[in-house]
């Protein structure tokens, strides 16, 4: 999130969270801090609130019913009654602490918040954070001893690394609120933050849809388009430019028309069909066959699909275009692989 000039942080209280297994205790802050430091209050906010993305929306859910969700239950005892925040807050930690099992959980500090004037779209609205920092840093303190100086490591949080977050927005109540979701630490281990604590589940909108369609298209062109026909390194690139041009320049995704737009040959459509399916069933997502293109989603995998070609050690080669412009040869008298490159001007 970038726009946060506006934002208050009307409360935050730090609660310690341990991991039970290994008899690490959870401890309950009875007051919320004082934040009488402006620029404390500035930094808090910018630690908390610049690592999202309010685009990758979430809402909370559960198997039964979203009132059993206990989250989302302690989140609306703040949003009607702001008295209630720290017993809240209490609960949150407690909650959390339980869901701590895991070996590799670290013990850290729960940050529980209350902001308002939070920009969401065209709006201002109240949210609720929850942040937990698991991550120490070593950093040199500088500091004057008489006509000297002197030097001392401290450990402390890096501000520029958020571990864990959670921003509620005060929206869309009845269907689990829009939230998002930061989980920066412990991605392949476990899920306790994002499955076990908040019970969340991705919102079916144009952005998620965008993304996931974006991702297949690579890993496709990547890995599978290269093992089972006769592509060479520059062919894949011109897949891969195809495909975010189509994504950059439509304002709707249809599958039939990307096909027939970008991959051409029906072997290669038939393949790419199936591997849609193989890749919802990994991923346990659902890819639209339409939906809506949302361009910040485009934005951010075009950083992944790289159009370089890389020869050896020596040269890297961009391509953004006209793939007949491009054509590779073998010389037998070198032994070596060659590409020919056709242009008008040198710039």
């Amino acid at each position: 999130m970038t726009q946060t000039d506006s934002v208050v942080l009307e409360q935050v209280i730090l609660h310690k969270v341990g991991n039970p297994t290994r008899g690490e205790e959870l401890k309950l802050s009875v007051n919320p801090l004082t934040l009488n430091d402006e620029i404390v209050r500035g930094l808090l906010t910018r630690y908390f609130l610049s690592p999202f993305n309010e685009h990758e929306q979430y809402q909370f859910t559960h198997i039964s019913s979203l009132d059993l969700n206990e989250v989302y239950q302690y989140v609306n005892g703040i949003f009607d009654d702001p008295k209630s925040f720290v017993s809240q807050s209490a609960l949150l930690a407690s909650f959390l602490y339980q869901k701590s099992t895991h070996a590799r959980v670290k013990e850290g500090e729960l940050y529980v918040t209350r902001f308002s004037n939070v920009p969401f779209g065209t709006e201002y609205i109240d949210a609720i954070g929850l942040f937990k920092s698991e991550t120490k840093e070593t950093f040199l303190k500088v500091f004057p001893h008489g006509q000297s100086w002197e030097v001392i490591a401290e450990d402390g949080v890096n501000i520029n690394k958020l571990d864990k977050g959670c921003l509620i927005f005060k929206k869309n109540r009845e269907e689990g609120y829009v939230v998002c979701v930061v989980d920066n630490t412990n991605k392949q281990d476990t899920q306790y933050w994002v499955s076990d604590f908040l019970q969340v589940t991705r919102s079916a909108n144009s952005y998620h849809h965008t993304n996931d369609a974006l991702g297949m298209c690579k890993l496709f062109i990547s890995n599978e388009l290269n093992e089972k026909f006769d592509v060479n390194k520059s062919d894949q690139i011109d897949y891969l430019n195809r495909s975010l041009e189509y994504f950059s320049t439509k304002e709707s995704f249809h599958l039939n028309e990307f096909a027939e737009e970008v991959l051409h040959h029906p072997e290669v459509i038939d393949s790419f069909t199936q591997y849609k399916q193989q890749y919802e069933v990994a991923r346990q997502v659902n890819i639209e066959d339409g939906f809506d293109i949302h361009l910040a989603a485009v934005k951010k995998q075009q950083r992944i699909f790289k159009s370089v070609l890389k020869l050896d050690k020596n040269f890297h080669i961009y391509i953004h275009g006209r793939k007949d412009l491009i054509e590779k040869g073998y010389d037998e008298m070198s032994g070596k692989h060659y590409y020919k490159i056709y242009f008008d001007e040198e710039s």
